[in-house]
């Protein structure tokens, strides 16, 4: 009896002994690990052609955070379905830390836009944290016979679907940004969608297209090169860097929009995975030579106080409700 009592102990201390070596393989290599990110390269997710805004600013961070974090961001263009293929890639990512997505306020209007994303919007990422925010700027092949923004809106109302334009597919900012101006403008135009704001740039530029509305980011080099012209700023105030260009409430156009850019992993990731990355792009927000860069393409960070992640999940929950209103206000539903 003593010997089966002695047995029944040893099974028990057996069993606990068992089931503490499987929480030490099982949980706290994963919580270790999370504490020890990152330990190998990140892929940054870019979900439109490379060489457009998103592309530009995407590198400009992932080298400055990679340096921060001690390992290499690896981006990777992923272009289509104005940046929700990107998005459905990262929706379908692990966890971990290791993928993540930079997207601008497209990424809250897709759900206006698309009937069937394959994610839900508001449940799959986790915000990371702000980027930059600046406007759009509403520009036009050298050859238009229009040349200031008093010639311009209304030679394009008269031109109705004569005139094209270009954009970087259904969703993406350039295409909001040309719903929202025939709208303004009461007139339906010939909308020509490419892969990514690069393309489409390229063919504004060889005269392809008549128009497109772009992000300063990439719109600037162009207009300061004189190979595009540049009519309005959809901001409410001029560039410091394109002082000569009117906004479109000064040219009389009802057209005020400003875009944004954020950082997003998939939704679960660990908190100290997110908590690293949010403070490595803060360093990165108040490097000097960051801030030049973005400075010098008429772009700009958010307030210090909106750099927190909490601040990101609060700003992006509001875009998808404000998109919803002003897509459904344009006569806009999804397809």
């Amino acid at each position: 009896m003593l010997a089966t009592r002695l047995l029944k102990t040893l099974t028990r201390r057996a069993a606990a002994a068992g089931m503490l070596a499987c929480l030490s393989a099982g949980v706290m290599p994963t919580v270790a690990s999370a504490q020890n990110y990152p330990t190998k390269p990140i892929t940054l997710i870019v979900p439109f052609a490379a060489g457009g805004p998103s592309d530009v600013i995407a590198r400009l961070l992932g080298e400055h955070m990679g340096r921060t974090l001690g390992q290499t961001f690896v981006v990777e263009n992923i272009a289509g379905a104005g940046g929700t293929a990107g998005a459905k890639r990262l929706a379908s990512a692990a966890p971990d830390g290791y993928t993540l997505l930079i997207h601008h306020l497209a990424l809250a209007a897709a759900p206006s836009l698309y009937g069937n994303l394959g994610y839900d919007t508001l449940t799959a990422f986790a915000p990371v944290g702000l980027v930059n925010t600046g406007p759009m700027v509403v520009a036009g092949k050298m050859a238009l016979p229009a040349t200031d923004a008093k010639a311009f809106f209304p030679y394009l109302k008269e031109q109705g679907d004569k005139a094209s334009i270009a954009h970087a597919g259904v969703g993406s900012n350039s295409h909001l940004c040309a719903v929202l101006l025939s709208q303004a403008l009461g007139a339906k135009f010939t909308q020509v969608a490419y892969r990514g704001t690069g393309p489409a740039m390229n063919d504004l530029v060889s005269g392809q297209v008549d128009a497109l509305c772009d992000q300063s980011t990439t719109a600037v080099p162009q207009i300061q090169a004189n190979t595009i012209r540049a009519y309005a700023v959809t901001s409410a105030a001029r560039l410091d860097v394109l002082p000569a260009v009117p906004t479109t409430k000064e040219a009389g156009v009802a057209l005020d929009m400003t875009i944004w850019h954020g950082l997003y992993a998939p939704k679960g990731a660990p908190d100290a995975a997110l908590d690293k990355l949010n403070g490595a792009l803060q360093a990165a927000l108040k490097d000097k030579a960051v801030l030049e860069r973005f400075k010098a393409v008429g772009t700009g960070v958010f307030p210090q106080a909106e750099w927190t992640r909490a601040a990101h999940a609060t700003r992006f929950k509001a875009e998808v409700e404000k998109w919803a209103v002003s897509l459904k206000a344009a006569g806009v539903t999804p397809q």
